[in-house]
């Protein structure tokens, strides 16, 4: 019997569908010992199983591939001190031999792994399965991501990127759907707090341990964001925000989601990287434009423009769902558009409108010769101009009423 099923078949003091206690522990380790997004160290463990490759990798018996990953940490166990810190702060490790493991989301990741050159090179690099996530809040994982989309932008946002994020990320709160984003200045933040004004769920995607509030001014914000929503990462309890973890960190956002929305983004930016992994996972990738003045919608209009591989346009939450919802039941409605006395009118009518005078009013003979009609056409079209109350009698003549529109 293998490992993961041990996890889920044993009944006792855990549920069914839990992972082992040895399994949890072998993978607290491998997630302090070797940076994530290893795809040498992943295959390791599918092939060898959690436990077995801790206990090798602790014992230097490991391929040197991966004991030259681990390096220093190949002989620490942390993995027991990892989850009581965990425990301490309300958080926990989820592994994929739990049932709140979030297969579904993340199986993109594990065909992206898989994907190699004819010469047999690896062509995803960070493209690679987590090995366990530590997850901070309530709501088991698997549910919270099932139908969430991703916002990420530029952290020197303007006032009308956070705008549009928020109101996106209340958009989609308010139609039962988790934003997720990496809790940083600017777009990440406006996302969140969109998400929470809607009582939604929010998932904050962090660089660092899930006991450290980084930027720490958002210690309030991730507070708040516990209370229906998760904090989640790929690094253990008491890891600083390294900045190569950011860009790890962002093909994990990718994953979770249905489809990544940028909502600003500079030329050169970790939300273009994001939704660059995103569309190498085959998720939806969307875009929000912005002014041509503006440095920080320089990304968005390159995705946008992209020939090949663009990103689709969106404007509003109703636009996000249209891309990434259920086929023909999340359609957005056409945009509204103002309906005028004039939009059904016909083209004798419309001319003769325009040839009304707005002071003095004119008999038919003179609309007539101004509108390039006959008299007869004139008298037939009047009635209907004076009842939509467009043209009114003078007693010596017709002129447009006061109140008609122009155009």
């Amino acid at each position: 019997m293998t490992e993961r099923q041990v996890g889920e078949r044993q009944v006792g003091e855990r549920q069914v569908g839990e992972a082992a206690p040895e399994v949890r522990r072998a993978r607290a380790l491998l997630s302090r010992a070797v940076e994530p997004g290893s795809v040498a160290l992943w295959r390791f463990v599918e092939q060898a199983g959690p436990v077995a490759a801790a206990a090798a990798l602790r014992a230097g018996t490991a391929s040197p591939a991966v004991q030259a990953l681990a390096g220093a940490r190949a002989g620490e166990d942390t993995g027991s001190a990892d989850l009581d810190r965990a425990a301490r702060c309300g958080a926990r490790l989820v592994v994929p031999e739990d049932a709140e493991w979030p297969a579904q989301a993340l199986h993109c990741l594990t065909v992206a792994s898989s994907a190699e050159d004819a010469d047999g090179r690896d062509r995803t690099l960070t493209l690679v399965p987590p090995l366990a996530l530590w997850v901070r809040g309530q709501p088991p994982l698997a549910d919270v991501v099932d139908r969430s989309v991703a916002l990420v932008g530029a952290r020197a946002s303007t006032a009308y990127g956070e705008h549009v994020a928020a109101e996106l990320a209340h958009g989609l709160g308010e139609r039962g759907w988790t934003t997720v984003s990496g809790g940083a200045f600017g777009i990440d933040a406006a996302a969140h707090r969109g998400a929470l004004a809607a009582g939604a769920p929010t998932v904050a995607v962090l660089a660092c341990g899930v006991d450290r509030a980084y930027p720490a001014s958002h210690s309030a914000l991730f507070a708040r964001v516990l209370d229906a929503g998760l904090l989640v990462s790929e690094w253990p309890p008491g890891c600083a925000p390294l900045r190569h973890r950011f860009l790890v960190r962002n093909r994990l956002i990718a994953a979770l989601t249905r489809g990544t929305v940028v909502v600003e983004a500079a030329a050169r930016s970790g939300a273009q990287a994001t939704a660059h992994r995103a569309r190498d996972l085959g998720k939806q990738v969307m875009a929000v434009p912005g002014p041509v003045t503006s440095a920080m919608s320089v990304g968005c209009h390159q995705l946008l423009r992209d020939t090949e591989q663009g990103a689709r346009l969106v404007t509003s939450a109703a636009d996000v769902l249209e891309a990434v919802g259920r086929l023909g039941e999340d359609l957005a409605p056409p945009a509204e558009r103002p309906v005028r006395a004039r939009d059904s009118l016909s083209d004798v009518a419309r001319r003769v409108l325009d040839a009304c005078p707005v002071r003095a009013g004119v008999p038919p003979e003179r609309l007539a010769a101004v509108a390039g009609c006959t008299v007869l056409d004139v008298l037939r079209v009047l009635p209907a101009l004076e009842l939509a109350e467009l043209v009114e009698w003078t007693g010596t003549g017709w002129r447009v009423t006061a109140t008609a529109p122009r155009s």
